[in-house]
């Protein structure tokens, strides 16, 4: 079974990232593809150090005060702001078909990077035996 990578950049726009993420469940759950489509997005170290401390920060100031309606989304708002300020987000997709299933694997191939949603990120193809496979193979086992 031979894998392939699809990496996309989506900069610093966090909600098409989302989107991208919402059509990929949306085609996984309709085409029955839980092993076979795999995703996960990479949004850089700094932005998983930061996002952390901030809500911890934050977490013992919301039992003293009575009005904690309004500090959940202000909270929201501050995550929103580093995920912006942080940069880029990159999703990466995983196929994995088995030798027999040539043409679905293909049809995946065009169809995602196709997509409206995927067409303004950069898409790039990476296939089992290319120079930057086993990079990128260690970068999609490393996140979570």
């Amino acid at each position: 079974m031979a894998h392939t990578y699809m990496l996309f950049d989506f900069g610093a726009d966090e909600e098409a990232a989302q989107k991208a993420r919402h059509k990929l469940e949306g085609w996984k759950q309709a085409f029955r593809l839980d092993k076979k489509l795999q995703f996960k997005f990479d949004r850089g170290q700094p932005a998983a150090g930061e996002t952390p401390s901030e809500p911890a920060s934050e977490a013992p100031e919301k039992p003293d005060k009575t009005k904690s309606k309004g500090k959940p989304k202000a909270k929201g708002e501050a995550q929103e702001e580093t995920a912006g300020k942080n940069g880029d987000v990159k999703l990466l997709v995983r196929l994995y078909f088995s030798a027999h299933e040539k043409l679905s694997e293909q049809q995946w191939l065009d169809r995602i990077p196709a997509d409206e949603l995927f067409k303004g990120a950069a898409p790039q193809v990476i296939q089992e035996g290319e120079p930057d496979f086993p990079e990128v193979l260690k970068q999609f086992d490393s996140l979570e």
